[in-house]
């Protein structure tokens, strides 16, 4: 799927009101945001409101979002992510332009402030090992204590460090520490690491250097180096913040950025963890970051989401201070919303069984027009071949049907979507009792499903004829069974076993075959479809995007029940 240029985001919000006022009040001239991920692992559907909330304010005030990669961790950083993640950004609609940047383009500058920091009395070398140190920090009810090593003199702590970046000390022997206030009430304030010693080669600086700020330090001035005005972050960083501008105060950066943050995305049934989901892949619970179970932008797009469904999910979600869970729901309304308009309509018959029109001349076909999308006229129509064999879906026949049902059984006539009204007249079945077939006749006076009579039937069944393609079919569900994975303390004991069912012996139209990868369709009476990138030309896959039946527009009108509503 390719990507789109996206327009200004016309909502409004408290950040985009704050951006306003500084406008207003001249306190900044030119508006820039950034997107900071780090390169550990694929984006998700929470980053996907970073990225819409940080580009779309850049857009609407005509400045522009830097894309910066948060590199100072090459342990647990690939190209791989890099790459996933501008690909990401881009199909979702937005480019930074020449503004793509990497906390590792600021090694050197970063390590000099440092050594300020150092030299103005405001940063030490510790050797205190690192669960000794965690315990020293205290607690949220009693302050931490000093380290020994807090009163090291400047030029001691400064030939320290420059060994520490010689390389001359093993992993985790020493770190460098801001020296703030041990009895601060923000526990972030007691002294944070700024770097440690790891003696690992970095994906883009190599072998260079052994220590690395860490992201507390980075972060803010890497947002000065780039003149960074509005740094917009979800509320978690929000204690951070004191930190954030104690750096900025104690150093000569060419900026001064302000941070405001944001509640996170949170979706029921859904986990966003980024160290949950590495689990996930890594023990084999999903096939990869690209599962279309995964709540990663490449599942959701392997999955058949439009990328303008997010946007307009996100956008409906809004941008407030208070976290809160949102219903699957209506994530779910937002892709049917575009999916409706823009998905072209196929038939396809998931649990196929055959039906033998007696009374249709054997050898005979003839073409029917079908309707692609009665959503969008200009969409055109296309043509089926219907013949004496056809095959319906196994759930739309009862051999001995309830009272209410008013699809296909012995002596009841149905209408065949775009074709002719059919009655069932002997029901074939296999050694075991099986119903394998079912012989019908039909009215040859009823083309295009209408009776000159005017009789009425009570069902219209989708089908495919017998040039119908074999095709498999996945049908995804939610990866977790509860609405809150791992509220009793384990996550991954509330997976869906059952999240995935294959369907492999599905008959779909011989149009399909020419589906791009990636692109939705409509299986009418189904639901909305992509073609796989497992699919080849002689083993058709296609995925589940989502269902028909709509519940959020239910409960938008009111007719939900309570259990909906919630």
């Amino acid at each position: 799927m390719t990507s789109e240029t996206v327009p200004a985001e016309a909502a409004r919000d408290f950040i985009r009101d704050i951006v306003e006022a500084d406008l207003a009040a001249k306190r900044v001239r030119t508006v820039v945001t950034r997107f900071p991920p780090e390169p550990n692992g694929y984006l998700h559907i929470g980053h996907a409101k970073s990225i819409c909330l940080n580009f779309g304010i850049a857009q609407g005030f005509g400045g522009h979002c830097n894309l910066r990669f948060d590199d100072t961790n090459p342990a647990k950083e690939e190209q791989e992510f890099i790459d996933s993640i501008e690909r990401d950004v881009r199909w979702l609609g937005f480019d930074w332009g020449e503004n793509l940047y990497f906390a590792s383009d600021y090694f050197e500058q970063l390590y000099l402030w440092a050594e300020h920091l150092i030299t103005t009395g405001n940063a030490y070398v510790d050797d205190t090992p690192a669960a000794e140190m965690q315990a020293m920090r205290g607690t949220l009810t009693e302050p931490g204590r000093n380290s020994p090593y807090r009163d090291r003199s400047p030029a001691e702590n400064l030939d320290l460090f420059r060994r520490m970046r010689a390389g001359e000390f093993p992993n985790g022997a020493r770190v460098l520490r801001a020296k703030i206030d041990m009895a601060a009430g923000n526990i972030n304030l007691r002294d944070p690491v700024m770097y440690r010693i790891l003696h690992v080669a970095h994906p883009r600086t190599g072998t260079a250097w052994c220590i690395y700020p860490n992201y507390d330090f980075a972060h803010g001035q890497s947002d000065a180096i780039e003149g960074v005005t509005h740094s917009v972050c979800t509320l978690e960083f929000e204690d951070h913040r004191p930190l954030y501008d104690w750096f900025l105060e104690h150093l000569p950066v060419p900026s001064r950025p302000r941070q405001y943050e944001f509640a996170r995305l949170n979706i029921a049934y859904t986990v966003l963890s980024k160290r949950i989901l590495t689990t996930l892949v890594g023990k084999g619970h999903v096939a990869g970051w690209d599962d279309p179970r995964m709540p990663t932008l490449a599942g959701l797009r392997r999955r058949g989401i439009p990328a303008a469904a997010i946007r307009n999910f996100i956008r409906r979600v809004g941008v407030g201070r208070a976290n809160s869970a949102v219903e699957l729901a209506m994530f779910d309304h937002s892709v049917r919303e575009i999916l409706n308009k823009s998905a072209p309509r196929r038939m396809a018959v998931l649990r196929p069984l055959k039906i033998v029109i007696e009374n249709y001349p054997e050898g005979q076909t003839e073409e029917l027009e079908a309707v692609n999308n009665p959503e969008d006229p200009a969409a055109g129509t296309r043509t089926i071949r219907f013949g004496r064999e056809i095959f319906v879906e196994r759930d739309d026949f009862m051999e001995d049907p309830p009272k209410k049902f008013y699809r296909l059984s012995p002596g009841k006539e149905v209408r065949l979507r775009y074709g002719y009204l059919i009655t069932c007249r002997e029901v074939v079945k296999d050694a075991a009792g099986e119903v394998v077939e079912l012989r019908c006749t039909y009215d040859p006076a009823t083309r295009g499903g209408n009776a000159p009579d005017g009789r009425k039937v009570q069902a219209t069944l989708h089908w495919v004829g017998a040039d119908a393609l074999h095709a498999e079919i996945r049908l995804y569900d939610n990866l977790f069974l509860r609405p809150d994975p791992g509220a009793d303390g384990d996550v991954f004991a509330d997976i869906n076993p059952e999240s995935l069912a294959v369907l492999r012996d599905a008959r779909v139209e011989p149009a399909l075959a020419a589906l791009a990868e990636g692109e939705t369709v409509q299986f009418e009476r189904q639901g909305y479809f992509c073609r796989d990138a497992d699919a080849t030309p002689d083993h058709l896959v296609f995925n589940r995007t989502v269902g028909l039946r709509d519940a959020w527009a239910k409960v938008q009108a009111g007719t939900a029940p309570a259990a909906q509503k919630r």
